[in-house]
């Protein structure tokens, strides 16, 4: 079987080690809110490596939040056709920022652990369907 991607893999959240075990539990958008996996089911390796790992994703959310913001608020002004009140840019920047945010919650954590982690490194021995038994 060949190797898992890390393009899949940062796209389905999977674990950056084994690239097979799941990063978070629970549904992006569902009645169940999603959740961080301390460790990863397949190959063990704790997911916070460090207390208070993941406030660093808050600087990756907020890039994604101002891009997002730029792109909205610009996609706006092209469809309305240079509507000058704030109030419209104002509401559809907050509105879908809101609905993105599952998606940056996810995404910024999965962007951390896959390429802004040096100490986290791909191990092609366990990217395997055999499930591995740690201890």
């Amino acid at each position: 079987m060949p190797p898992t991607s890390k393009i899949n893999a940062i796209i389905h959240a999977k674990c950056p080690k084994c690239r097979r075990g799941p990063i978070f539990s629970g549904s992006m958008y569902g009645l169940s809110f999603q959740k961080t996996n301390e460790f990863c089911s397949h190959c063990g390796m704790r997911f916070e490596v460090e207390p208070g790992y993941f406030y660093a994703a808050m600087y990756v959310s907020y890039a994604f939040v101002v891009g997002q913001m730029l792109t909205i608020g610009m996609l706006t002004y092209y469809i309305t056709g240079n509507d000058k009140s704030p109030w419209l840019y104002i509401t559809t920047i907050l509105i879908s920022i809101l609905l993105l945010t599952p998606i940056n919650y996810r995404y910024s954590r999965v962007i951390l652990l896959h390429w802004l982690s040096p100490k986290i490194k791909y191990n092609a021995y366990y990217d395997t369907n055999d499930q591995i038994k740690h201890v």
